[in-house]
């Protein structure tokens, strides 16, 4: 019987031990399908424990360890280099359309790719992000599995996330929208109750700029009682004053409640109301809270996008999770405060010397006139390349500037064409 403790690597990609089928493969079927559907692809059918075990690997981003993604994954293509549609193209030696006679021409060894449409290419071309479904079934599933960390090497934990849940939304786009604000700040779970387009909708994908995978995974209920049914705190976002008894929150103090309430095990969402007027007050009356953010009180109204990038940027920072900016195979984690790009700051023997050969050379084309003020003159350089914190790099680019001006016209460097 398949097992899944580590992956087996095939190919050059994570795999079921004993099996051809790829972790990409479970996990896409078993988030289509459920854990039974994906077990059936093995020959003998696998265990769903061995299901389960592959989709925790996935979901923990157990493949960062290995550096071996699977094909299709944008963990891949991020691995590989690939950031640009034109560094995809530029591996095939051409690429055809079935569609129509279009074909593009590529200098890569890889034989042509081919395509239905261009428009079909610019959606797939980077994979999807796997392990968000990963940890999509897991929810699902209402149940922990084991081994995986709490916190994850550049991503966000699989633990529980509130659901946003858009009501009566107008437009496909902002729905789109919505979800690309998610994705920003680890928040993966939408519903929307009676879209006015109907779902699904391909222009709410293309507004998601990326965050397809929350898109697809999207919920529509016909009603917003429905909506919420499992859900035990749910919180509604406001901009008017509402004659109801209920508590009013900010943000950060409904992150901080979803947040308690999660750690006793119960599931938390937060409503939306359509664009145009806002959740109606009868609506409102079904949550237990009330959001309301501090805003300019003459005009407070915001967008469908901006209210929920306002609740995700407060979950984020409760969460301590995120990063500053984007983290990648080139791109390490950082922190506030000066950025020396690897370089150390300037020894104090660095520094004195600098400003020492510096003195020379205004004393040299005499600069101290009258020589009195030389001492508050240099005091005056002393505290700004102090206060200017430079690094040894600098320090050295500055003593090459200095030599460089003493040596006068035809000592320099020869000029760049």
């Amino acid at each position: 019987m398949p097992i899944f403790s580590d992956p087996a690597i095939n190919d050059g990609e994570p795999t079921l031990a004993g099996t051809t089928v790829t972790v990409a493969n479970l996990v896409t079927r078993a988030f289509a399908g459920g854990m039974e559907v994906a077990a059936a692809l093995a020959d003998p059918p696998a265990e769903r424990a061995a299901v389960e075990a592959a989709v925790a690997y996935c979901a923990a981003r157990g493949c960062d360890a290995a550096q071996t993604y699977c094909s299709g994954c944008r963990l891949r293509s991020d691995a590989d280099g690939i950031l640009t549609i034109d560094d995809y193209l530029a591996q095939f030696e051409s690429v055809r359309f079935t569609r129509s006679s279009l074909e593009v021409r590529a200098p890569g060894r890889l034989p042509a790719l081919v395509e239905p449409t261009l428009d079909a290419l610019t959606k797939s071309w980077r994979g999807k992000e796997l392990y968000y479904f990963a940890r999509r079934i897991i929810r699902r599933n209402k149940r922990e599995i084991e081994p995986r960390p709490k916190r994850m090497s550049g991503g966000l934990d699989a633990g529980p996330v509130p659901t946003m849940i858009l009501v009566r939304p107008q437009l496909a786009d902002n729905i789109g929208m919505v979800a690309r604000a998610m994705a920003n700040f680890g928040l993966d779970e939408l519903r929307l109750v009676e879209p006015r387009d109907g779902w699904p909708n391909e222009k709410a994908r293309a507004a998601a700029s990326g965050a397809d995978f929350i898109v697809e995974a999207a919920e529509a209920y016909p009603t917003l009682a429905q909506s919420i049914g499992d859900l035990n705190f749910v919180c509604a976002t406001t901009a008017r004053q509402r004659d109801l008894a209920k508590p009013v929150l900010t943000p950060a103090q409904a992150v901080a409640e979803i947040v308690r309430r999660q750690a006793q095990g119960q599931r938390c969402g937060v409503l939306f109301g359509p664009e145009r007027t806002g959740l109606e007050t009868d609506e409102i009356a079904l949550a237990d809270a009330v959001i309301m953010a501090p805003v300019n009180p003459k005009f407070a109204s915001l967008n469908l996008a901006q209210a929920a990038l306002l609740f995700g940027y407060e979950w984020i920072k409760a969460s301590e999770q995120g990063t500053l900016g984007r983290v990648t195979t080139y791109e390490q984690p950082l922190e506030t405060g000066l950025r020396t790009r690897g370089s150390q700051p300037a020894t104090k023997d660095e520094l004195l010397g600098l400003l020492g050969q510096l003195e020379a050379e205004l004393d040299r084309l005499g600069f101290f006139n009258p020589g009195h003020k030389r001492q508050a003159v240099m005091r005056n350089v002393h505290t700004m390349f102090a206060r200017m914190q430079a690094t040894e790099q600098e320090v050295r680019t500055l003593r090459g500037i200095v030599a460089t001006l003493a040596k006068g016209k035809g000592h320099g460097r020869k000029p760049s064409t």
